[in-house]
């Protein structure tokens, strides 16, 4: 026959258990930073909310970047503070042994896209030596879906990339013009993204449409945060590197889904990419363009950013 004391304390245990059950972990907060491992990237804690995503009229022919549909996003999330660094992909690399398969990283030249000879993640052709701190570029989209696998079971958390809704609703972080700066004065595009600007255009490379008329210092791609963030807290959202998301293209949206999740459609053959880069023609450099590649695609033009489920 048990004690009374054991009982009492049985009794109590069985009450908290109870009312541990009852009680629901506190969610962080949104903006709230934070990091799994000390080489895991930087996370924001993404807040749930809707907005307007896509353009009735698009850049380009052949590039439609509607309907306009409404979307809302029910859930938190996080979002990479930066986009994926070389120090933070070469740590993967050597704990898998991963190669990206492949002739070479296309490189811009002279007007043309070349697969540069011995180009890689690790030498993607700028005439110099990578930084740790510069995001990593010259990546498949299945080798950005490897690192985030590779995470996961780094950290036991679900990593994995962004759904072209919520890559969109993250990059607008509340804003719903044509571009994430005042449009009515384009060189305010220098303020929070590295795109192809004067600092540019000083570059070996002359590019076939004009600079934005600033500089942000960087003649090629940039250290990760070298710019203001935006009203999430997110870093190079724009500009820098592609970066490669979740989806399937598909053009137009048609039955897309409309609550942030990913769109898989049957065959297939191109991934979403987005965002532009330290080289794309800012007509490109918009929260709406919708980059659409081959998933073996590699080019010094291209990296990603992860994105993180919350507890």
């Amino acid at each position: 026959m048990l004690s009374k004391q054991l009982a009492l304390r049985l009794a109590l245990a069985g009450l908290l258990m109870a009312l541990s059950a009852c009680v629901s972990v506190p969610q962080r907060a949104a903006g709230t930073v934070f990091q799994d491992c000390p080489e895991c990237p930087q996370m924001v804690v993404v807040p749930p909310g809707q907005f307007d995503m896509g353009e009735a009229e698009g850049a380009e022919a052949g590039r439609f970047e509607g309907p306009v549909r409404r979307v809302r996003i029910d859930y938190s999330y996080a979002v990479g503070r930066f986009e994926l660094t070389n120090a933070q992909y070469r740590r993967f690399v050597e704990a898998t042994g991963h190669a990206t398969a492949g002739t070479g990283c296309n490189v811009v030249s002279q007007g043309k896209l070349i697969a540069m000879p011995g180009s890689s993640w690790a030498d993607p052709s700028y005439g110099r030596s990578i930084a740790d701190n510069e995001p990593v570029a010259c990546i498949r989209w299945s080798d950005a879906v490897a690192y985030v696998a590779w995470l996961s079971g780094r950290t036991g958390k679900r990593y994995r990339l962004l759904t072209e809704a919520e890559w969109e609703y993250a990059a607008r972080a509340g804003t719903q013009g044509r571009f994430t700066w005042d449009a009515a004065d384009m060189r305010a595009a220098c303020l929070v993204a590295n795109v192809h600007d004067l600092a540019g255009a000083r570059g070996p490379e002359k590019l076939p449409f004009p600079p934005v008329d600033c500089d942000d210092g960087h003649v090629g791609v940039a250290p990760v945060g070298s710019l203001a963030p935006n009203a999430f807290g997110l870093y190079d959202m724009i500009g820098n590197v592609w970066e490669w998301i979740e989806d399937c293209y598909e053009m137009p949206y048609g039955a897309a889904p409309v609550d942030g999740s990913v769109q898989l459609a049957v065959g297939c053959d191109r991934r979403g990419a987005r965002g532009g880069s330290w080289r794309t023609d800012v007509a490109r450099n918009r929260p709406a363009f919708r980059g659409r590649d081959p998933d073996a695609l590699t080019s010094q033009l291209f990296g990603t950013r992860v994105a993180r489920d919350l507890d």
